[in-house]
């Protein structure tokens, strides 16, 4: 599984799963773009690293993406749809701000980057869009934004799965579970503490679990998979814990 001569974009790929996966990526030997709206640290010294910072859920900023890595590489080979947030209460708690703002990075971010590389991948008749998700979107308790966009998400995987396969473009999702990250690590360590109880194997995953399932989808060995969605939440979408 090696990607040599692959262009790889990467949203929100400065930290947690996203930097595992870029660094997945560059081990295998392609070029990546990290697409994010924090400034990176300045250990990066992987030369097939390349980040430009932006925002999501801006369409001009994510067409002079797109316009930039093809007027540098002329092509771009997989997509990988990473950023989120999350902004979590009872809905009768929730600011309309944070549910906008959720909808905005993690739905129509996506939407926005893969409408502007489905011409380019329609006319290269090639591809790889690979969706992060989350086992949220089955539905979490104080999270009816975050579970909304990626419910949403899931969804606009399956339809762009059928728009896009006559064109050779596979797009498929990972589901991740309960993940170590500084994301998740924000949350009280008691409250962390009770979903890693929660899960069969009683432990989180790690970012490059995640990174694993999704240098597979990229890969040429998963090239008749198309609009699924890989659970890797150590079987907790199974019910166990619930």
């Amino acid at each position: 599984m090696m990607f040599s001569g692959k262009t790889v974009l990467i949203t929100g790929g400065v930290q947690g799963i996203g930097k595992a996966i870029a660094e997945r990526f560059a081990k295998l030997n392609a070029k990546i773009y990290i697409f994010d709206l924090q400034n990176p640290d300045n250990n990066n010294s992987n030369s097939n690293i390349h980040f430009i910072q932006g925002d999501v859920s801006n369409n001009n900023e994510i067409t002079e993406f797109v316009d930039h890595v093809m007027d540098v590489d002329g092509h771009i080979d997989i997509v990988v749809n990473n950023a989120g947030i999350i902004r979590d209460a009872a809905i009768w708690n929730m600011a309309e701000a944070d549910f906008d703002a959720v909808i905005n990075v993690n739905l129509k971010g996506p939407w926005l980057l893969c409408r502007a590389v489905a011409p380019i991948m329609r006319k290269q008749k090639s591809g790889r869009i690979i969706n992060i998700a989350s086992r949220s979107w089955l539905g979490n308790f104080g999270q009816s934004n975050y579970s909304s966009s990626k419910g949403g998400l899931v969804s606009l995987t399956r339809v762009l799965a059928l728009e896009l396969a006559r064109s050779n473009v596979t797009v498929n999702a990972v589901s991740p579970g309960l993940i170590d990250t500084e994301m998740t690590r924000s949350m009280p360590p008691e409250i962390f503490e009770s979903f890693v109880q929660k899960q069969p194997g009683k432990k989180p995953g790690i970012p490059e679990d995640i990174a694993s399932a999704v240098t597979f989808l990229a890969s040429e060995d998963s090239q008749f998979i198309n609009g699924q969605i890989l659970q890797v939440d150590g079987g907790k979408s199974i019910g166990a814990g619930h």
